[in-house]
């Protein structure tokens, strides 16, 4: 019986092959993965695809509290480096303001790029502001979140951090999540990896470290970011007003 099949296919090679009732499920575009223990089951036979085993992790670092353990852990030197993973409930904005406090480090400058933030990261930015920590902020976010937020965070933003003069907001496509400041004592940390400011559900990893020349490069490019895509018409200040105001730029008229 094997045999006629057989024939009966070389020699009818434009027929469409009848592989018969095999029990396939239907296809689930949300990809349950029980879809394959029922294939298994049904084939009686082994696949190439196996269900993912799941292991549950332990959150060690999940709320404020957490991530000050975790910057107490991580000591700002020179040149130090540290590469963490951290659980799908901690939140990036919360270690920023935990490290630079436990540190009693004053930035001259806080330079961050998100893909998105909550209003508790927003609120953490304004305390290390108010506290004096932080001198200016500069904040990149994605177009995405600009769109999704225009009328209800992006306005909170502009209320609690446009305070002095001292924050600028840019928008842009950017899928970078990266934290950098320099201290008053001449430190340069650079704090990058996949985590977004608020808290996402996975597991996410990140590297800190003090790199100068690391630092400089990402400052040089998120610069001309901030140059060309701002959203505040910051005013100059006095002293760069008068400066302004007192230097003559235009050539001196000839003497006859």
């Amino acid at each position: 019986m094997n045999k006629k099949k057989k024939e009966s296919v070389q020699e009818n090679p434009d027929e469409d092959f009848n592989f018969g009732d095999i029990g396939l499920p239907d296809l689930d575009f949300d990809l349950d993965l029980s879809l394959f223990d029922v294939m298994n089951d049904e084939l009686c036979e082994e696949t190439r695809y196996v269900k993912p085993k799941v292991h549950p992790m332990k959150a060690s670092y999940v709320c404020y509290d957490n991530a000050l353990r975790l910057a107490e852990d991580l000591p700002m030197a020179e040149g130090v480096r540290y590469d963490v993973f951290v659980g799908g409930n901690f939140i990036f904005g919360d270690f920023i303001e935990a490290f630079i406090t436990r540190n009693n480090a004053k930035c001259r400058r806080l330079l961050i790029t998100t893909l998105s933030l909550s209003q508790d990261n927003v609120d953490s930015l304004a305390n290390l502001m108010q506290l004096g920590y932080v001198d200016q902020l500069d904040l990149i976010v994605s177009a995405y979140f600009y769109a999704h937020e225009i009328h209800a965070l992006v306005p909170y933003m502009h209320q609690v951090l446009d305070v002095d003069n001292r924050f600028q907001l840019a928008v842009a496509g950017v899928h970078t999540k990266t934290a950098q400041f320099e201290t008053l004592g001449g430190k340069k940390i650079l704090i990058h990896g996949s985590a977004n400011l608020r808290s996402s559900g996975n597991i996410e990893q990140f590297t800190l470290e003090e790199n100068p020349e690391l630092y400089d490069f990402y400052q040089e490019h998120f610069d001309k970011i901030l140059e060309r895509y701002a959203t505040i018409r910051k005013p100059i200040r006095r002293r760069e007003l008068w400066k302004t105001f007192t230097t003559d730029v235009s050539p001196k008229a000839e003497r006859r």
